[in-house]
Formats: structure tokens, sequence, C-alpha cells
């Protein structure tokens, strides 16, 4: 193993500047050629790719999003955009690449893998929806995000006394809302993974204004319903007026949070020592605290598990 190219795809994600900052100088400290492929699969279609050296990755940990950029790339999942990826791959002599992204991204890790080029995968997205492993880079930062929203949002809803909804990403995968909802002390949680009852959130809505309570706060999954339609609904039902925030693309934006930074560099690291033992097909994990590396094939045949212990904790304490 003498060069090693990184890149990340899919929906960027707070941290991933740590990881590529923790593979390039975990290379150069083997004495390897590192190199940084630009906008995805995409630039390893085209060949935008470019030595990478230590100024390359200074002054970046902190930063949020990802200084190679990224992109959905429909080409690389045929068959012959493989092939031109892999042509790529030879022409600059790189012997193994680093993968930084979601679910797509590790199964363009794998595609390759399965050709014979040697990967590892590294799990970075906000939405935390990989069931391998415990946590993947970036939701930390994401959940911080969506926990200081609430806060401003609770100060506005008090003053005025009204019900809002906030919005956050999750289509599939209702983490962030639960684990902001948890965090922000809200009333109630809406996760795709649990069936929501509209004349029980009215209820509550009901009984805190009732006991003088002068705000509301509803975290809602993109993934559950239209927030416009609940709001409607809400206010069709209790007569109190129900605002909305769409959080959106904020949530995937701003410096990582410190437990995102250190994963990030751990993993970054951990992934070009699996290269150079000559490992491939593998993504890197966290269970327990302890960073773990597993057959990317295996890896993405686990289904996410909902936690209902947390989903519970946050329902009692939400009375």
């Amino acid at each position: 193993m003498k060069t090693i190219g990184v890149l990340t795809s899919g929906g960027d994600a707070p941290g991933m500047n740590a990881a590529i900052r923790g593979v390039i100088r975990t290379g150069i400290y083997n004495n390897m050629r590192m190199m940084g492929v630009k906008h995805g699969f995409n630039g390893l279609i085209t060949g935008d790719i470019d030595d990478m050296d230590i100024s390359s990755v200074s002054d970046i940990i902190q930063r949020g999003g990802t200084i190679l950029r990224t992109a959905r790339c429909d080409e690389f999942k045929t068959e012959e955009g493989q092939k031109k990826a892999i042509n790529v791959l030879e022409v600059f002599n790189i012997d193994g690449l680093i993968i930084l992204g979601g679910d797509g991204s590790l199964r363009g890790a794998k595609a390759l893998s399965d050709k014979g080029i040697p990967t590892i995968g590294v799990p970075c997205t906000i939405d935390n929806d990989l069931g391998y492993t415990d946590y993947s880079i970036g939701f930390y930062t994401a959940v911080e995000t969506v926990v200081d929203a609430i806060s401003k949002i609770r100060d506005t809803s008090y003053s005025h006394g009204r019900s809002n909804i906030v919005e956050v990403m999750g289509r599939h995968c209702g983490d962030i809302a639960l684990y902001s909802g948890l965090a922000g002390g809200v009333e109630s949680i809406l996760l795709p993974e649990v069936p929501f009852d509209i004349d029980s959130i009215c209820k509550k809505v009901i009984q805190g204004k009732n006991r003088g309570k002068l705000h509301n706060i509803i975290v809602l999954a993109e993934g559950v319903s239209n927030a416009y339609d609940v709001a409607k609904q809400i206010l069709d039902k209790t007569g109190i007026e129900t605002r909305v925030t769409v959080l959106g693309h904020i949530q995937r934006g701003g410096s990582p949070v410190p437990f995102d930074r250190i994963l990030a560099s751990e993993m970054g690291k951990m992934a070009v020592e699996l290269l150079m033992e000559d490992k491939s097909g593998r993504a890197l994990g966290v269970k327990c605290n302890d960073i773990f590396d597993m057959d990317i094939s295996e890896a993405l045949e686990v289904e996410k598990q909902f936690d209902v212990n947390r989903y519970n904790t946050a329902k009692i304490l939400s009375i």
C-alpha cells in the first residue's frame, strides 16, 4: 500500500473534515502518498483528484461540511460507471480508497471492494440510520443544533403562549427527533417508528394550557407527516395557535462537537491502518465507545433498531 485516496459522498455531515484530516495525516505519518477525490464518486469517475499533504488538512478539524466537496452520482451505480472509476484509480496509481458517507456511500465502497479495489467505509451521516453502529459521525452535532433551536423557539413560544412544531430531518429514522426531543424537554416527539394519535397530542396541549403552561413544543421527524397539516389539526381541535419551524439543512452545517471530532479522528486513523494491513471491504463503527470494523456486506444487512427505552423515557418525562 503506497498510495491511498479518500472521498466524501452523499449528504455532508459535521466531522467529515476531521475524518479527512485523520486519514491524510495518518497516511503521511506512515510515509504514504495521499490523494483527495473531489465531488464524491463523480470525481472518481472524471479524475478530479489531487495530491494532499499536511497543509491540505490544516485548520479544518473544527469546520463543518467537507473540503473535498460531495455529490450524489447515479452513474456510479451502473457497471459502466464503476468500470470508469476503477480505470481512474489505476491511472492515478491509487492502491486503496477510504470512503466517508452514509448507506449509499458504503454500498459504493462494497461495489469497488467486490471488484478487487481495497476499500474502507467510514460512517458519516447525521441521520444515524446505520444499524450496525451505535453512532455515525455528525449525528451528535446535528442533535446539538436542534436542541439549540428548540431553546430559542421555547423563548418565543412562551412569550406568545403558542404551540410550536419543530420539523427535523429523519425520513426513515427518528433518532435526531428522539435525542433532541429528550434533551430539549419537549412535550411530544413524533417519529416514523411510532404511529401517533393527533387526539393524544391535542389532549396534552390542552392539559398543559389548563395548568398554566404558556408553551408547547412538538418535535416532528420529516418522515412522519406534513408539519403544517399537523399544526392545522391542532389549531382546529384546540383553538391554540400552532406555528411550524422547519430546520432543514441547518442541521447539516456548523462546527462539529468534540464527540464527532474525536470519533472522526480515530476512525480516519483506523481506516488507514486497516488498508496497511491489507484489509478491504470493511466498515468502521462504534459500540459501547469502542471503535471496531466488520465486513461491509454484513454491516449493510444489519437493521436499525429503534430505542424503545429512550422513547419511553422521553414520554414519561414529558407529562
